[in-house]
């Protein structure tokens, strides 16, 4: 460190005044360097529109923000259904091909058992006071997680944008999603 400063000659010190003077300007300089390095940032894509994968891109967005992370979810095909309003109320969990599902596949395949399960999974969730994907997204939201509809899909599946649950960010395309996986710490697809 040079001992240069505006009122001392190069053959004196600084006082002790003027050096906590500089030292206050270069932690202020530090401070302003790496005021947009502080904030971690999550950026999550939500394909799956079934009741089990309402929940992963939910509970780790909101545990995220709850530990200061600045955090995102694009939605883009099934998984919009999770932030239109009464879609999300009726989500299915599928039995078939799931082999953590007590039923084999050949039961499951037969009509009405992803009905059945769906309700068995909705008791559990009711009896276990586990949060109700409405009530994670409303959690969320009041975090300050941005939940981003893709806006293709709206038009693919003939969706209105007022349908989608106060708050969700709509018309959001593909190359802000893409963006925004670049800026962020953490990305992941789910």
């Amino acid at each position: 460190m040079s001992t240069d400063t505006p009122d001392a000659s190069p053959d004196e010190a600084p006082s002790r005044a003027e050096l906590a003077a500089r030292i206050a300007e270069l932690e202020d300089a530090l401070g302003e360097a790496t005021a947009e390095e502080d904030g971690k940032k999550m950026s999550i894509i939500a394909t799956k529109g079934t009741l089990d994968m309402a929940y992963p891109p939910l509970i780790l967005a909101s545990t995220a923000a709850a530990f200061g992370y600045d955090v995102t979810v694009f939605h883009t095909f099934w998984g919009l259904d999770i932030l239109h309003e009464e879609r999300s109320k009726n989500l299915k969990l599928s039995s078939v091909g799931n082999p953590n599902t007590p039923v084999p596949n050949a039961v499951a395949a037969l009509p009405g058992m992803d009905r059945l399960t769906t309700m068995l999974m909705e008791k559990k969730i009711e009896d276990n006071d586990t949060a109700t994907v409405g009530e994670l997204i409303d959690t969320s939201l009041e975090m300050g997680v941005e939940f981003q509809a893709c806006q293709m899909t709206i038009d693919l599946m003939d969706y209105d944008e007022d349908d989608f649950y106060d708050g969700v960010t709509t018309g959001v395309g593909a190359a802000t999603a893409i963006r925004d996986l670049a800026d962020a710490d953490i990305q992941l697809l789910i």
